[in-house]
Parts: C-alpha cells; sequence; structure tokens
C-alpha cells in the first residue's frame, strides 16, 4: 500500500463516500442529540441499509457502515423520515457543529448552537472540513477537538470568539456572537490558500486581526469518563464502534429517553441509571478507552494493514494512550499518544510521545515484530 488518498472531505449523507465495506454514510444530529424514536429508528436503518455497525467520529457525529449503492436512496428517505437528514445538501456541509454535550435545555449552549444552525446560508464558501466548537459551559471540553472557530468561555467566565490557532480571542455577548463568528468566517475565506485551508494554518501565516485577539480563554477542564453525570449515563463504545442491535437492545432495556453524542467514543444516556451495558466500556479505567484505532483492512482501501485486533494485544503492554493507524492519514486520532503505529507498505512505523506524521523511532515494524516486543515506550 502506497501513499494514501487524502479525500480533502468527510463523509455526509448526501454525499458518502466509498470505504472497503461499502458507502459510509454520516449522520449529524443537531444539538449531538437524538430521541428515542431516532435511535432506535438509525439502528434499524443500518441494520436493513448497511451491515449494522454505527461508528462514533470525533466530530460527534454518528456514520452507518456497508451501505451498499442501491440502499443508499432508500436510506435517505428513513433519515428524513426521522429528521435527521437536511434538505439542502449544500447546509449539510456547512453544519458541521461540535457541541458541548453537558448543555442543559435551553442554555446558552443550545441557543448559540440553534441561531448559528438558522444562520449557516450567511457564511462564506469553506473548505468541507470547516467546522465550529460551542464549548459554553462551566468548564472548557473541546479544547483538543478539532474546529476552526470556537465560542468559549474566558478566563473570567464571559463569552468569547476565538479563531482556532489563536492564543486569545474576542470578547462578545449573546446578541453579537453569531455575527462575529460570521465575521470571522469570511475573514478566513479571504486569507484562505492551497497550503492554508483551516484556520490554525491560516492564523500562523497571516496577521489576526487586533480586535479578535486579547481575552484569555478559561483553563481546560477534564475530558468525561464513563459513569453517572447529573442528568444521565456516559458509556463508552471500543475503538468508537457500536452494532446497531446492542445500541437498540441497551435503549429499550432502559427506557432511555434520548442519547447525546460526543466526540470522546462516549454517549450519554439521558435519564437512564444503566444497570447493565453489555458490549459498551462502563468504567472509567478501562483499557479500551486508552486505544485509539481506524478500521484498517478489509474495512479501509487505504492501508492492507488489520488494526484493531493488533491494538487490543498491545495495550497491556503500553504504558498510556496507543494509536493504531492503517496509514499515513491518522483518521482515528488527530492528537499525540504515547505510542502511535503508522502503517506503511505493509509495515508499521513507530512514534513514541508523538502523532501520525512526527519522526518515527522505530520503522518497518511487521505485526509480529510488534507483538514480541515486551515495552513499546
Amino acid at each position: 500500500m502506497n501513499k494514501p488518498i487524502i479525500q480533502g472531505w468527510c463523509p455526509g449523507a448526501h454525499r458518502p463516500m466509498m470505504s472497503g465495506d461499502g458507502l459510509v454514510v454520516r449522520v449529524r444530529p443537531r444539538l449531538a442529540r437524538l430521541t428515542q424514536a431516532q435511535i432506535l429508528g438509525l439502528c434499524d436503518a443500518a441494520m436493513r441499509h448497511g451491515n449494522g455497525t454505527i461508528d462514533l467520529t470525533n466530530r460527534a457525529n454518528l456514520q452507518l457502515r456497508g451501505v451498499t449503492s442501491d440502499a443508499h436512496a432508500p436510506l435517505l428517505q428513513d433519515l428524513s423520515a426521522l429528521d435527521l437528514l437536511d434538505a439542502e445538501p449544500g447546509m449539510e456541509v456547512k453544519r458541521n457543529i461540535l457541541v458541548t454535550p453537558l448543555y442543559q435545555p435551553d442554555d446558552l449552549t443550545a441557543r448559540l448552537t440553534l441561531a448559528l444552525i438558522d444562520r449557516l446560508g450567511e457564511l462564506p464558501d469553506l473548505p468541507a472540513k470547516f467546522g465550529y466548537a460551542i464549548d459554553t459551559g462551566p468548564v472548557r471540553l473541546l479544547a483538543d477537538c478539532s474546529a476552526d472557530i470556537r465560542l468559549e468561555r474566558g478566563a473570567d467566565g464571559a463569552l468569547i470568539l476565538r479563531a482556532d490557532g489563536a492564543e486569545t480571542g474576542q470578547f462578545v455577548d449573546e446578541e453579537t456572537a453569531i455575527d462575529q463568528l460570521i465575521a470571522l468566517a469570511q475573514w478566513f475565506a479571504g486569507n484562505t490558500s492551497a497550503q492554508a485551508r483551516r484556520m490554525a494554518r491560516v492564523v500562523r501565516v497571516c496577521d489576526l486581526p487586533d480586535h479578535w485577539c486579547g481575552a484569555q480563554p478559561m483553563s481546560r477542564g477534564n475530558t468525561p469518563m464513563p459513569g453517572l453525570v447529573p442528568f444521565g449515563t456516559l458509556v463508552g463504545a471500543p475503538f468508537g464502534q457500536i452494532p446497531a442491535q446492542g445500541l437498540s437492545d441497551l435503549i429499550r432495556a432502559n427506557n432511555v429517553a434520548a442519547m447525546r453524542v460526543t466526540p470522546w467514543r462516549l454517549i450519554l444516556l439521558e435519564g437512564a441509571g444503566i444497570r447493565q451495558a453489555p458490549g459498551f466500556v462502563s468504567a472509567p479505567d478501562d483499557p479500551a478507552l486508552r486505544i485509539d484505532a481506524c478500521p484498517g483492512a478489509p474495512f479501509c482501501p487505504q492501508t492492507d494493514l488489520e488494526t484493531r485486533a493488533l491494538a487490543r494485544q498491545l495495550a497491556p503492554r503500553v504504558n498510556g494512550t496507543l494509536h493504531v493507524s492503517g496509514c499515513a492519514k491518522g483518521c482515528a486520532r488527530i492528537g499525540p499518544a504515547a505510542v502511535t503505529l503508522v502503517g506503511r507498505n505493509g509495515r508499521f512505523d513507530l512514534v513514541k510521545q508523538g502523532r501520525v506524521g512526527d519522526e518515527p523511532a522505530m520503522c518497518d515494524l511487521t505485526p509480529e515484530t510488534l507483538l514480541r516486543m515486551t515495552d513499546l515506550t
């Protein structure tokens, strides 16, 4: 397998992406939330039109896998009936909004998100992966998640707008926040290039106007872990992959009112004190939470390396986080890990305390060699 193909865009519902196991169809729930009827309907659709697998993405979306070309149109009809489909395909691409999942109904996070959705049509043409983070809860949770424009809390708790890659942002209020967000998106659109198509890179090569700087963001909060939260229960999915039948059974058995999707391979089950969650991660110290691995072969045509079984076998030998990537795209994890394995020409390169693209400490390692190593760190 040679250099992977960088698509430059993410799959959607209207515009799926072909993978090794069929079409990947992405669903973007509004406010990262699905009602019970929507969850059960989506599970049914995954089993009827796909291979019965649902992925959680690091952008807090859901992906149905194994959809055939003939099944795509009927699937879209089902998603529309569930109110999980944008009527306008172009609006689906723009609605790339990451929401802190611990919001309360009708709070600032919810109001800002809905206000942004209402005004997506005013945004300029932007690269397909350009996105927004609404991180306005009592603590900042999305700082390590991919986004280009961020609405978050300042050090004094006030609302700020911040360009990704900039250390500080601009004080705004609820009435002006979306106006300023659109203005910042327009500034980006006027300064982007073939080499700089994300905000952080544009900020490195272009001087951000002073009025969008100066307000220090509050410190980062801790990433949530499985367990009880004030209005529900968080459970995890190994590798972010959920069997649709297992999710449907979990929802029905616990009469879950609604589900929220997070960027951390966790789902939040509203109003549920989960007694048992077979197949899901319910303990905060479960090793599965420290592992990231892409689908690998044969599910992804970008690699001929199997990834997830290897990741499970190697996890006990890694003190810290482990990322196994079948190719140099690094789809499963954006940030660094204690150990990162990058597939190349049928073997793995090993990066220590880094990410895909960093200088490897060792190269051309077979899976068998890796399994014989007693310490990878």
